[in-house]
């Protein structure tokens, strides 16, 4: 559990920095150059990334269960993650109305992917990690529609094609993770 804790420190701390510190990463950003920077971020990142992940199968061959979630759950888990998915899209596919509705949708998409992991598992590793990914999510989108508040940010308005384009990028991209990918990288099929 020590190096999964310390992988989410890592992590969420790096992705944490516009939440608590905005003002110092933009001073360090003109100090050592965006180069600089997004190198010592993305370095931070891959450390603290594969140290969660490490952390997590290590935890996870000694699993401490909590509570056994009912089946209904699970599949509310493969709703909340279809959402996930179709959020993680808008964040990336131009002109579509989700992002221009919400804003921030890849954090939304965070918050959904660890509640459905949240919901549908009770063993404490499960409730560090998401819940962690769960609690940076609000933090973050709170963060982030501050600062768009505060810098009169606006997002433009989506298009018929670019929001249906997110959502069959969203359904297949979910699709081929729940029903291949989930169980070649994970382990763990969620169907079957």
């Amino acid at each position: 559990m020590t190096y999964l804790i310390l992988g989410l420190v890592v992590f969420l701390g790096v992705h944490s920095v516009r939440i608590v510190a905005d003002g110092w990463r933009t001073r360090t950003l003109a100090r050592v150059g965006e180069g600089t920077y997004k190198g010592v971020y993305s370095v931070l990142s891959l450390a603290g990334f594969a140290l969660m992940v490490w952390g997590f199968g290590v935890a996870r061959e000694t699993p401490l269960q909590l509570w056994s979630p009912p089946t209904g759950l699970r599949h509310a888990a493969s709703l909340l993650t279809l959402i996930a998915f179709v959020l993680l899209a808008a964040a990336y596919v131009p002109r579509n109305a989700i992002k221009a509705r919400l804003h921030h949708p890849m954090v939304l998409g965070v918050k959904s992917w660890a509640l459905a992991h949240l919901v549908s598992t009770g063993a404490v590793a499960h409730l560090v990690l998401f819940g962690s990914f769960l609690l940076w999510g609000v933090l973050d989108y709170i963060a982030s529609r501050r600062r768009d508040r505060t810098l009169g940010t606006q997002y433009p308005a989506g298009t018929l094609a670019g929001t249906g384009m997110t959502l069959v990028v969203g359904v297949l991209a979910w699709a081929a993770f729940a029903f291949w990918l989930h169980g070649v990288l994970i382990g763990i099929r969620p169907f079957g």
